[in-house]
């Protein structure tokens, strides 16, 4: 199967929120979908500590991002561990029901979790709204927005997940993005465009 036909469905881009017994934490999903007028479905990798989270408090935010979304936002949610740092530092935020909620988002839902499914790789959460609202009307982003505009990748963890092909170039080790032009011509304080690490975390391949 070539499993770019995936990357055609329609997918929005979300950081998902929920609490450890210390800080508040989260990850980026995209495999979120209504089910009824007040249910959704989330998937989440077994892999991830917001996993884990959401099963112990049984409650969890939908942050719904905008293609105007601030840079550092899924960076941080998106490629980085809550079990290292606390992702909500530095980023912008409202506290809703005791959950934060992403400030520059499109709105929010409250949810709580009223059954959980188990696949091979993913817990998949079915969970009641509880509350939402709307802080402004930009254009969600879409996966395929991301994608192909934003030119951005997925962590392993993720359902929509794709194997790279094998390029030459130099490879960011965080987030997999690839960089084939000359490499040696870049600045010292180059970034990941995606994660925004420094250029001593890319590799030759």
């Amino acid at each position: 199967m070539n499993s770019e036909i995936l990357r055609s469905l329609s997918y929005g881009v979300y950081v998902i929120s929920t609490h450890d017994d210390i800080k508040q934490t989260g990850c980026i999903a995209n495999s979120l979908m209504q089910v009824t007028v007040d249910t959704v479905a989330l998937s989440i990798n077994h892999n991830n500590y917001t996993n884990e989270c959401i099963k112990k408090n049984k409650k969890f935010a939908v942050s719904i991002l905008s293609q105007e979304v601030d840079d550092n936002i899924i960076p941080v949610f998106g490629f980085q561990s809550g079990k290292n740092i606390n992702k909500f530092d530095n980023i912008e935020q409202i506290t809703i029901d005791g959950l934060s909620i992403v400030k520059n988002s499109i709105g929010y839902l409250i949810c709580e979790v009223v059954q959980i499914v188990e696949t091979s790789t993913h817990s998949i959460f079915i969970a009641k709204i509880l509350d939402g609202d709307v802080f402004n009307n930009q254009t969600p982003m879409t996966y395929a927005y991301y994608h192909k505009v934003k030119k951005g990748s997925s962590p392993k963890n993720a359902p929509t997940y794709i194997k790279p092909e094998i390029k030459e170039g130099y490879r960011c080790k965080v987030c997999g993005y690839l960089y084939e032009g000359d490499f040696d011509a870049l600045p010292c304080d180059f970034v990941c465009p995606v994660c925004k690490q420094p250029k001593s975390n890319f590799e030759k391949i």
